[in-house]
């Protein structure tokens, strides 16, 4: 007696097919899984055996193998269950194994044969629709599953009683309907821009970070208001597009979180502590799950602390920031999540965090600061576009009642800048989702171009600053989103100088030559 049903295992957001097959075979009684199972899979065939007794159906006295191919795969999680007793009834004569054919199963089967909810619903479901089969899930993924295709044949059922019924035609299952759609982007939340008293340079900086998916790093005083500042980024983000939408979703479904189906346009935001590990930050482990990196694509990375993480896992995050994925490499497989991220990170300038402070004397010695911010690794540092000191907030801050602008009007000249963005790329690259913080050097050439002033300007700070080539660049990606925000065609000696302010470190000058910020009153120097 032989039975086959069709699942799937994930390597990374991707579903790959895998066909359980059963034999049921003379000799003595045993019940064998093969094709590299993990624990969760090893012990299966207890999960499995009971939920059958609790349906009455006894497994024959024989031989049963279970072989889960392709068998070089590593086969990870309890999602195997229902395949596997699904193709035992087959194999038994339960129920018809042609019914089988037009579906793959995903679902943990509990003692008392109900099924219980599986990460990985989404991608499962993208994956059956991909090969034209329909998908059998458990009751609580069905939301999540008919994201995949509304027209898809979904089964959904709580327990594995209604699906054979289901089969007999004795019972009607009901095909889910997706979850709902959280249409509030991060302007529509409680949180707002307008709650900072002060900062204005600050958030300018913001602003740019924003209008162009730049990274951004924040220096300054406990208390200043660096974390307040970075919560409120997601506010003046656009929203997600359907197709970014649809690629967070698939990564929330694999870490198990996307709650009740329940997709949103809101960015994600990430913030780890600092204590976390490698495996946490960038994914991995014993059993591979996204990482904070991956659930922050197409959103924020918030790391509060800089130099509080480990050297090492700082810098895992060179790979990502630079090619916009992560890879996990294992010694018989590879595993790549997408994490396309904004990096905003916030610091302290040394441990006491008041260096530099008028009239503080650090106790440590002039060489506080200098060692606390080493523990930041320059190539990591290298890759950060925006790079700003956050000065205290005064008593006069508080106090001043003048209007300041809510994030609902910042987030609209944000839109407008990444407005020119998908139109300039979507002809060059025929990719809407290019940023001026993401496109290809060529490009960049092509696409900022600055006049014989902005020339000797750039001449003379890769001289004093020192620039790296990436740094040069940082600057040209940074001085375009300047002049897309101001809506000018090409870029200008103005957009440069502020730019470069952004990279220059304390005590460097460039030139005498300074320019007014046009939405703060601070004047740039550099």
């Amino acid at each position: 007696m032989y039975a086959q049903v069709k699942t799937v295992a994930f390597i990374g957001i991707e579903a790959k097919e895998v066909t359980v097959q059963v034999q049921v075979a003379s000799g003595l009684p045993s019940f064998t899984i093969v094709g590299l199972p993990d624990k969760a899979v090893a012990e299966s065939r207890e999960r499995v055996r009971a939920a059958l007794n609790a349906l009455g159906l006894g497994l024959p006295p024989k031989r049963i193998t279970i072989n889960l191919a392709p068998a070089d795969l590593p086969k990870i999680g309890s999602h195997y269950d229902l395949p596997i007793a699904l193709g035992l009834m087959a194999a038994t004569g339960a129920i018809a194994s042609d019914m089988l054919s037009a579906y793959l199963a995903i679902g943990e089967l509990a003692l008392d044969a109900s099924i219980s909810p599986v990460v990985g619903a989404l991608p499962a479901a993208i994956a059956a629709n991909r090969q034209g089969l329909g998908l059998i899930c458990p009751k609580t993924c069905g939301p999540e599953a008919a994201w995949a295709d509304q027209e898809m044949d979904i089964l959904s059922p709580a327990h594995l009683l209604e699906l054979i019924n289901h089969f007999k035609g004795t019972q009607v299952l009901s095909p889910p309907q997706p979850g709902t759609n959280n249409h509030k982007s991060g302007s529509e939340t409680q949180l707002d821009i307008a709650d900072i008293k002060g900062q204005e340079g600050a958030k300018r900086a913001l602003e740019i970070a924003a209008a162009g998916g730049h990274n951004l790093i924040m220096v300054g005083p406990p208390g200043a208001g660096k974390t307040m500042l970075a919560a409120r980024l997601p506010t003046i983000l656009p929203p997600l597009s359907p197709q970014e939408m649809l690629e967070v979703a698939m990564i929330q479904s694999l870490a198990g979180e996307l709650m009740g189906g329940q997709l949103s346009q809101a960015r994600p935001f990430r913030s780890p502590h600092h204590s976390a590990t490698m495996a946490a930050l960038v994914g991995g482990g014993s059993k591979p799950r996204p990482g904070e990196v991956a659930l922050a694509h197409h959103g924020v990375l918030f790391l509060d602390e800089l130099p509080e993480f480990s050297g090492q896992v700082l810098d895992s995050l060179r790979q990502p920031l630079e090619s916009g994925e992560t890879s996990i490499a294992r010694a018989n497989h590879r595993i790549t999540y997408p994490s396309k991220i904004q990096l905003i990170a916030a610091m302290n300038p040394c441990r006491c965090g008041k260096a530099f402070e008028p009239g503080f004397a650090c106790a440590k010695g002039a060489n506080c600061a200098s060692r606390y911010q080493a523990r930041i690794s320059g190539p990591l540092l290298d890759r950060i576009d925006l790079q700003i000191e956050v000065p205290a907030v005064t008593a006069l801050d508080l106090l001043d009642e003048r209007p300041v602008e809510t994030s609902a009007q910042i987030a609209q000249r944000v839109i407008a800048a990444r407005a020119i963005q998908v139109k300039r790329f979507e002809k060059l690259t025929n990719d809407p989702s290019v940023l001026n913080a993401t496109c290809s050097a060529s490009i960049l050439s092509e696409i900022t171009a600055p006049d014989e002033a902005g020339k000797a300007l750039l001449k003379e700070a890769a001289i004093k600053l020192n620039l790296t080539a990436r740094g040069f660049h940082k600057a040209l990606r940074v001085a375009r989103t300047l002049a897309d925000l101001e809506g000018s065609p090409s870029v200008e000696r103005a957009h440069l100088a502020e730019a470069l302010s952004y990279r220059a470190q304390s005590g460097h000058q460039v030139s005498q030559n300074t320019v007014q910020n046009p939405k703060s009153d601070q004047n740039v120097s550099f």
